[in-house]
């Protein structure tokens, strides 16, 4: 299994500091997510039932024909790849991890693709599939290019499968009024934008008779009545939607400046985190760990990805943190450069 964020219990044994201690920003979700009510006891008590008007409601969020409600869009990563015979699969890098691993799992030949690759290579492509925006490099598409590249893909029966996971935040760049379009499937998730990780709720927005076939390979009851009832109430609340993209947009402008302050300037990020590509990232990313903050360190490229703090006590800790990282950080790459001479 691969690595990810949010592995805080583990960093706490490993650092020897209390799991209540941590400032954890691993992991990109809104540190602010949307407030869950009480909810009936019957959510517990009954099977969950397709048609409860979730998928009805995820339609009208984000504005698609066909929508299925997964297991959290990993659910959809690991479970499309067996609906194709063996081909090859375009991925630009970085990106996250799981497309590549669950593709390969499935017998197929993942290739690394470039949007400056010209339009022919995607003939070379069975499916190209693209994290929109990107994580972690905060990467966007423009949405003529998107759908041309679909065109062509469908043109030979493949696919363009673009993960929206982090994309709540500015729909307007979203794909998903598109997904009646052949060849076109789009993930979303409520993991990030909503806060809602832990209830595992994702959707897949395709064609009414892939969505159907996928359905029949997942089988009955793939998201739990709780996280439905949840998922089904927050995507109709639009009023919370609209106040969170101006909190979530003020926040990643203030990390983005604050990280520049400390030599960090970001290459990148999205409403939900900031990405840092710098040579001192295992440094950094130890130096904030022993003061009990957890950020997502990459190694190629070697990057940092930041996620939003919560409250002004989180800022001012991470603020202090990373003075004490980019000193430590100052102090042995001088010492290298002694030692090299």
């Amino acid at each position: 299994m691969l690595e990810h964020g949010g592995r805080l219990r583990a960093a706490a044994r490993q650092y020897g500091i209390a799991l209540s201690d941590w400032l954890d920003l691993s992991t990109g979700i809104n540190p602010l997510g949307w407030p869950v009510p009480s909810m009936p006891a019957e959510c517990w008590q009954r099977l969950p039932e397709p048609d409860d008007g979730l998928a009805e409601a995820a339609c009208r969020c984000y504005e698609a024909d066909s929508v299925l409600p997964v297991a959290g869009s990993q659910a959809a990563i690991q479970a499309l790849p067996a609906l194709r015979p063996p081909g090859r699969v375009g991925m630009a890098r970085p990106a996250y991890a799981e497309h590549a691993q669950a593709w390969r799992r499935a017998g197929h030949a993942v290739v690394p693709w470039s949007a400056g690759d010209s339009l022919d290579s995607l003939d070379g492509l069975d499916v190209l599939l693209l994290v929109h925006p990107n994580n972690p490099t905060g990467t966007r598409y423009d949405v003529a290019r998107l759908l041309q590249w679909r065109q062509r893909l469908a043109a030979r029966g493949g696919w363009l499968v673009v993960d929206e996971a982090f994309m709540d935040a500015t729909p307007a760049a979203s794909l998903a009024r598109y997904c009646a379009l052949p060849g076109l499937i789009v993930l979303r998730s409520l993991g990030k934008f909503f806060g809602l990780a832990g209830a595992r709720v994702g959707f897949v927005l395709a064609q009414d008779a892939l969505v159907r076939r996928l359905d029949a390979a997942l089988g009955p009851w793939t998201v739990a009545g709780p996280s439905r009832w949840l998922a089904r109430h927050a995507l109709a609340d639009t009023a919370w939607q609209a106040q969170a993209r101006i909190r979530l947009a003020a926040a990643s402008a203030r990390l983005a400046a604050l990280l520049a302050r400390h030599g960090l300037a970001p290459r990148g990020g999205t409403a939900l985190f900031q990405w840092v590509r710098t040579p001192q990232a295992s440094v950094i990313q130890q130096a904030l760990a022993m003061r009990g903050i957890l950020i997502r360190r990459f190694a190629e490229p070697a990057s940092l990805r930041f996620g939003l703090p919560a409250g002004e006590a989180a800022w001012a800790r991470l603020d202090a943190g990373l003075g004490a990282a980019s000193k430590e950080a100052t102090v042995r790459s001088r010492a290298r450069f002694r030692i090299s001479r």
